[in-house]
């Protein structure tokens, strides 16, 4: 029996484990659970799963899910201590981050020290702290295991050279081959951008995520943040990591090796694969209605991404290519900028000019501590909130 805690039970990630969990009882054990302020869903996955201890990080829905659980021996923290109470929770074995945004730095960092293996589903952590989760990881002997569906790939393409480890030996990769839908928008203009509408940019073709992953697929500023992850997942230069478009999402990403090899994984656009195989690598299980018929599939193509048109995985990459604070710069304006198109305060190529001038205005900080990345977003957002009434 594995003791799991999730970091997001209610979002797109956090529920699929959940469904992960149903298919396997006799092995998976919820002890640990986080959201945000979704009540009536976590109410009912604790009375579904029966944790230990529940974080609600808004306060108001904390003091509201404890009356409504009033009946079961649940406790129920909120806030920041609370994420981290839950985070290290002493038989707790893996830790799923499946929440969104920076403000899984902390729980996580928490988790490793505390010996949790981590399956990973937040970008953000490794995007602006990866110099500093990595080499923690290392010296607490604790797995990071890749939960997006292209870092597990690459993961899983790197499997059989001694069971490769996160963060290890990388000297015979030539690239990382790291693929994109391309998302809703996917071959248009600079022009035709500029009247893209919430509705159209939430239109995903392949995959059902939650709507800032969506909004971030649509501009390609996913994509440069699974660049600068790969960076610390995969220990390989940023200039080793291409990337390519690739509309049918079969390929989910792959390795080319210093003798021309390329090994690749494939399947349907399912996140319960990755998430599945992290929970129980380095094993598989089997999973109902996630076959891939090679027969029915027809042609499968690649492109070269549009880095003039869609600027926001070019700048991701510069930003990962000069690093220190640099990344939690690009992280923290993108997340601020995709916040305000989804209210529909900014059009969506406002997105980018964002990103631009925060990355041109803050001040660069070469070895930036725990402090300094949260000081950088606050930063970032307040010169936001001077532009944008």
């Amino acid at each position: 029996m594995k003791n799991i805690g999730i970091l997001g039970s209610t979002g797109s990630i956090g529920t699929q484990t959940l469904d992960i969990v149903r298919e396997y009882r006799d092995d998976l054990n919820v002890v640990a659970m986080a959201a945000s302020k979704n009540v009536d869903l976590i109410e009912k996955q604790a009375r579904e799963f029966k944790p230990e201890i529940i974080c609600m990080y808004d306060e108001s829905a904390a003091a509201d899910l404890k009356q409504r659980l009033s009946d079961m021996s649940v406790r129920i923290v909120t806030g920041m201590d609370g994420l981290i109470e839950m985070s290290v929770l002493p038989k707790m074995d893996i830790l799923v981050t499946a929440i969104v945004g920076m403000i899984g730095i902390r729980p996580t960092i928490a988790a490793i020290e505390a010996g949790k293996d981590i399956a990973l589903a937040n970008k953000e952590t490794l995007v602006t702290a990866g110099h500093i989760i990595m080499p923690l990881a290392a010296a607490n002997k604790v797995s990071i295991l890749p939960v997006d569906s292209e870092h597990s790939a690459i993961f899983q393409s790197l499997q059989g050279r001694d069971t490769f480890a996160v963060g290890g030996d990388s000297s015979d990769i030539d690239k990382i081959l790291l693929t994109a839908s391309g998302g809703p928008f996917r071959g248009k203009s600079e022009s035709e951008l500029r009247a893209m509408t919430v509705h159209e940019a939430l239109k995903h073709p392949n995959w059902d995520m939650g709507p800032k992953v969506t909004i971030d697929s649509a501009s390609l500023c996913n994509k440069g943040l699974e660049v600068i992850e790969a960076k610390w997942l995969f220990n390989v230069d940023i200039d080793k990591i291409r990337v390519l478009i690739h509309p049918q999402s079969i390929v989910h990403s792959g390795v080319q090796f210093h003798d021309g090899a390329v090994i690749a994984q494939m399947g349907i656009p399912d996140m319960k694969l990755p998430i599945q195989y992290a929970l129980f690598y380095p094993g598989r299980r089997p999973m109902h209605d996630n076959r891939l018929d090679l027969c029915k599939l027809g042609s499968l193509t690649f492109e070269e991404p549009d880095m003039e048109t869609f600027r926001g995985l070019k700048m991701a990459i510069e930003s990962g290519r000069k690093g220190g604070n640099m990344p939690t710069v690009f992280n923290a304006a993108n997340e601020k900028a995709v916040a305000l198109f989804i209210k529909e305060k900014i059009r969506f190529l406002r997105i980018y000019e964002i990103i631009e001038e925060c990355l041109k205005s803050v001040k660069y900080i070469e070895n930036p501590s725990l402090d300094d990345i949260f000081e950088t977003e606050k930063e970032c957002y307040e010169r936001i909130a001077t532009w944008i009434n």
